[in-house]
């Protein structure tokens, strides 16, 4: 594989926020005094739809000025140096599909000669070393109207790392993926990650995995926690606890507690619930050793009186026959 373009202007971190704050609105800020400083490896940025996840990205992008607060990558400005920024990073946006009608090839050829890659043979070589990367090779000649809608992501991936950038910031990058897609995505973004800084923003626990090197967890627009997974989930310990109770009473349970997740056990529902001692609970409570990263997320957000927000993530298990009903019911919607 090629070496990684365009070094750093010093040698400081990677990606560096500083007291940033951005408004849409007078005096209703949507980021308030964010503070961030990334190295190489892969990056989690976590919250809520509507957290202030995408506003961050585009700042850092260069595509959104600051309210207040400045941002770096590699050492530049990205209002006073967004040339050189530019340059410097690739950028998956939450939607991508604006070229349905062109072959997977083509697109990543045209946006290689964009990013000012002119010379022929070595463009072409790179273009056939990135489909490679992201396992699109076999469908280098397939339009992109043929690809699966995990397929069309990883071509994003492909065009945003083409001219071979130190950061790839990656937005949303797994919505309406099904489950061996988003798989298969996360592979790719913590094989890439061990020579470049990454920087994924998601609302879905799960996309990070066990290849994420840090988690940040915005809040309604402020930066509510960063550090490793294993320090996140540390924090967890002794939050969350398992309820096992006959399904008739699951309502009493529901209607007291801060519900984690669900799962349904022949006549009984066992539920995860946050809390701060077992002896809080009317029944047999036993303390989670070892929760997920979901859990903690949840339960991290829950002590914010989150929760609510937090269930976006879609980690709380429903009732299989509610999911089945639902199912029907949208495919029912979609025959009309």
């Amino acid at each position: 594989m090629n070496d990684v373009a365009q070094p750093h202007a010093d040698n400081g971190p990677t990606i560096d926020v500083e007291g940033v704050t951005h408004c849409y609105k007078k005096n209703l800020p949507v980021l308030s005094e964010i503070n961030l400083s990334l190295g190489a490896g892969f990056f989690g940025l976590l919250g809520a739809n509507g957290a202030g996840k995408s506003t961050l990205m585009r700042i850092i992008c260069t595509l959104l000025k600051p309210t207040e607060g400045h941002a770096r990558v590699c050492g530049f400005d990205v209002i006073k140096e967004c040339h050189q920024v530019r340059q410097r990073i690739g950028y998956l946006p939450q939607e991508f599909g604006a070229w349905r009608l062109h072959r997977v090839e083509e697109v990543v050829d045209t946006l290689a000669a964009l990013s000012g890659m002119h010379k022929k043979k070595e463009r072409r070589a790179r273009v056939a070393e990135v489909l490679e990367e992201v396992g699109l090779s076999e469908v280098a000649d397939r339009k992109v109207k043929k690809l699966s809608g995990g397929m069309v992501r990883r071509l994003g991936v492909a065009q945003a790392m083409v001219h071979n950038p130190p950061v790839l910031v990656v937005d949303e990058p797994t919505v309406g993926l099904d489950p061996e897609e988003r798989m298969r995505f996360r592979q790719v973004m913590t094989n890439l990650g061990r020579e470049r800084t990454i920087l994924c923003s998601t609302h879905i626990v799960a996309d990070l995995g066990s290849g994420c090197s840090e988690v940040a967890i915005i809040d309604d627009g402020t930066l509510a926690f960063q550090g490793t997974p294993t320090n996140f989930l540390k924090n967890a310990v002794g939050s969350v606890f398992e309820i096992k109770v006959p399904t008739e009473s699951a309502h009493m349970i529901e209607s007291k507690h801060e519900i984690v997740s669900r799962t349904f056990d022949g006549a009984n529902v066992v539920f995860r619930v946050v809390g701060k001692d077992a002896g809080e609970f009317n029944t047999d409570a036993s303390k989670v050793e070892e929760p997920t990263l979901e859990e903690a997320y949840l339960a991290f957000m829950a002590k914010r009186g989150k929760l609510e927000q937090a269930d976006q993530t879609e980690t709380v298990a429903e009732d299989p026959k509610k999911k089945r009903r639902k199912r029907k019911n949208k495919e029912a919607e979609e025959t009309t």
